[in-house]
């Protein structure tokens, strides 16, 4: 087929706006499809947070003061748009609309810690403002991309509401899901405020979750194709509650039309090559000068260049159970008596800032912990650590272990989701291996592999071909975005 029209929508986008990997893949893949030579056209709504003169984004004139009806009351908003000169071919659009997004934050309120409650119409809206802005500027989508419940209504309302629309007559959709444990769950009674015939709800049907009215399951039913961060995690939200969240019989009914494609890596950003947040640049013909910055690491986390000789063990990650720090505290006397240095980064659960303040008061010299947000201190884990520790209880894709590999710092991972997609474990194919990977969801299972991880970093030669393998691993957007078109392809029956 030739080249495609299609419009990409998500709810956060970088760099104009982020809360999680939505916001690195939305700022990345519709660039590369572009780049592809696709007509791609970006859809996000105007946060706050959105700087409007930095990215060089202007009202489109003709198209300001539109509306649509949603929650029963006309909303009205303004279309913007990035200056494509500045953006490499790439149409970027804002909605704006300031009493739904000019707020302190995405989704939750902080003053409440709790989501907005009125999220189902700022994401309804969103939908119905996306398709008429499409309509407005006469922009034929051979495909709409959403992403995640935020727009998961839009396949819905081309199916229900706008099912007649001749506009859309050749439109087909596609929904990618991030993490299938967001939902977009809300009462009942809300699902009149969508503007969608009341017919349409009732227990089991596409919009009906145990109660309530649930935005993602509508998006699986209504779309035509689905897709996933990754082939494995494709198959695990099928195959459980424990990875699909209630809607594993939703996904299962649906995975003649379910793929899985691993995220991209921006290596422009994430390239030991490339950074310039670290303290040397290397790649596979210099990987020693990755030493400089194992030991500007050691210096800036306060553990001292003495511990140079030890492994160092570096891990950046939200600290929640679903990221597996359950294991390691079930371990941790024995995991943190074994001979290695160790550097966290981020924040989470307070049971988890608990527990690592206690190790690092126990072993101070040998433990760093850094509960925030720094964007040096992450490159410089990347760089300079030796290993990086991912145990996560479920992994839609994961990005830190594409990182690592390409950074030369082995991982060591739960072999779930993206990470078993994209670590080959040494106990398993040596002459193909680039980490090591556990299976079991135990703490003893978490201790073997590290303890075989650190055995093998006594022997310098294996550990460099271990090192340099994950080095030529290639996961570029490029790669992923070819694997998208193959699915737009498909849904348009090509």
């Amino acid at each position: 087929m030739g080249k495609l029209n299609i419009a990409y929508v998500a709810s956060e986008a970088m760099p104009y706006s982020k809360t999680g990997g939505l916001a690195d893949v939305a700022g990345a893949l519709p660039q590369q499809l572009a780049d592809l030579k696709h007509r791609v056209a970006l859809f996000s709504p105007l946060y706050r947070t959105v700087r409007i003169d930095r990215h060089d984004i202007f009202r489109v004139g003709r198209f300001t003061d539109l509306s649509v009806w949603v929650g029963g009351r006309e909303w009205r908003f303004n279309l913007l748009q990035r200056d494509i000169a500045k953006n490499n071919k790439l149409e970027t659009y804002f909605i704006q609309c300031d009493e739904l997004f000019d707020r302190e934050s995405l989704y939750v309120d902080p003053a409440t810690g709790k989501d907005y409650a009125d999220n189902h119409i700022r994401f309804a809206f969103f939908a119905r403002a996306v398709l008429l802005a499409l309509e407005r500027l006469d922009f034929k989508p051979d495909i709409i991309n959403a992403n995640d419940w935020q727009s998961a209504l839009i396949p819905a309302y081309l199916k229900t509401a706008e099912r007649d629309h001749p506009f859309f007559k050749n439109t087909k959709t596609v929904l990618t899901i991030h993490n299938v444990a967001y939902q977009g769950l809300f009462e009942a009674d809300t699902f009149a405020d969508l503007g969608i015939n009341k017919s349409y709800y009732y227990p089991t049907s596409p919009f009906e979750f145990w109660g309530e009215v649930n935005f993602l399951k509508a998006g699986i039913v209504f779309a035509d194709a689905i897709n996933t961060v990754s082939e494995t995690y494709a198959k695990e939200i099928q195959s459980s509650n424990e990875f699909g969240y209630g809607l594993e019989g939703v996904l299962h009914d649906r995975r003649a039309a379910l793929y899985g494609i691993v995220n991209g890596v921006d290596y422009d950003t994430w390239s030991p090559a490339n950074d310039k947040l670290i303290a040397k640049s290397y790649d596979q013909d210099s990987v020693a000068d990755k030493t400089t910055n194992k030991l500007e690491l050691l210096k800036l986390a306060g553990l001292g260049e003495n511990k140079f000789e030890k492994p160092l063990i570096g891990v950046i990650n939200r600290l929640a159970d679903q990221k597996g720090f359950d294991l390691i505290e079930e371990v941790a006397d024995e995991l943190f008596d074994l001979d290695f240095t160790f550097v966290l980064l981020g924040t989470g659960q307070e049971k988890y800032h608990e527990l690592f303040e206690g190790l690092a008061a126990k072993y101070p010299e040998r433990i760093s912990v850094n509960f925030k947000f720094d964007e040096r201190l992450a490159h410089l884990i990347e760089a300079g650590s030796d290993m990086f520790l991912m145990p996560s209880r479920f992994e839609p894709c994961g990005l830190n272990q594409l990182y690592s590999l390409r950074y030369g710092t082995v991982p060591i991972a739960r072999k779930t989701g993206g990470l078993a997609d994209t670590i080959v474990d040494y106990r398993q194919a040596k002459a193909k291996a680039t980490g090591f990977l556990f299976e079991e969801y135990t703490g003893e299972a978490l201790l073997s592999a590290v303890s075989q991880a650190l055995a093998l970093f006594e022997k310098k030669k294996s550990w460099l071909s271990l090192m340099k393998r994950g080095m030529k691993q290639d996961f570029s957007w490029k790669k992923s975005a070819k694997r998208y078109v193959e699915v737009y392809e498909k849904a348009l029956g090509v």
